[in-house]
């Protein structure tokens, strides 16, 4: 299963039109919504959210939860730890050293579920904006620095091209790794030691492979008389419509769940719920 985060996928959905800066402020404010919220309703209503914008941008649930796939062992271990080493709350589980308790346990799915929600929303940026808008649009966005010198367009190009260059460099360590494994090397087998001392190889032909695809990029740059954004022209002139409208709209529904969940309105849905799941207290 090869991860998408980082892809583009062309399409003419809802968000494929949509103003690219609306996107990126969007994106970050539904960022910034996932790390405050922590009730039920809350995380109802960004899950309502991002299901509602993957559905409008027509590019599939499973390709969409694909990006999972680079983080997911940082999900497994940030949900790990917060189970088995949260000593507060009543105790659900005790053997030996073991000591699972139900804070530990609701804190455990709520960051993981955090997580989750968090690559999902962010994916849905690069999935359904390509590279000269997402460019064109952080350079918008970041122009009032230009005030002080600042180079927004070589940042705005430098961000985007790095974040394109994330699936490619995937598919260039799976090509690797099967490149190597046709030649004997095994990188399965073993401890964790093993397994990570195996993938050492794979670091020189990977940086060789990387600095190829960037020597090639800036060639075809300069092929393309590319001197950075000065005197620039675009041919699309990004403004903003009554889609762009709508999707604030509707943020600003969960914009209004987050600031009742930080005012303490939803603690007794969250109480409710923990009364049910741990009825007994201690086991």
């Amino acid at each position: 299963m090869r991860s998408t985060f980082g892809q583009y996928i062309p399409g003419a959905s809802v968000l494929h039109r949509m103003d690219p800066r609306v996107k990126i402020v969007l994106t970050v404010l539904y960022v910034v919504a996932v790390f405050l919220t922590g009730s039920l309703i809350g995380y109802a209503a960004l899950t309502a959210f991002v299901l509602t914008a993957i559905f409008l941008s027509r590019v599939g649930f499973g390709t969409v939860m694909r990006a999972l796939k680079p983080l997911l062992f940082i999900i497994i271990f940030t949900t790990v730890i917060n189970l088995f080493f949260n000593s507060t709350g009543n105790t659900v589980l005790s053997w030996w050293i073991i000591r699972i308790t139900d804070a530990g346990i609701i804190n455990a799915l709520r960051i993981s579920y955090r997580l989750t929600l968090l690559i999902t929303g962010t994916a849905l940026l690069t999935l359904t904006t390509n590279t000269v808008d997402l460019t064109d649009a952080l350079e918008r966005l970041l122009r009032p620095m230009k005030l002080i010198r600042f180079p927004v367009h070589e940042l705005a190009m430098m961000m985007t091209i790095a974040l394109r260059f994330i699936p490619t460099l995937m598919e260039e360590t799976d090509r690797i790794m099967k490149a190597q494994k046709a030649r004997g090397a095994d990188f399965e087998t073993g401890g964790a030691l093993k397994r990570a001392k195996a993938m050492v190889p794979l670091l020189i032909p990977l940086f060789v492979s990387a600095f190829r695809i960037a020597s090639d990029l800036a060639l075809a740059m300069e092929a393309r008389c590319y001197h950075g954004g000065e005197g620039r022209t675009r041919m699309k002139t990004l403004r903003l419509g009554r889609l762009d409208l709508w999707a604030g709209m509707a943020f600003c529904v969960v914009a209004a769940a987050v600031v009742c969940d930080q005012c303490g309105l939803f603690a007794f849905a969250d109480n409710a719920v923990r009364g049910l799941i741990f009825p007994g207290g201690a086991l």
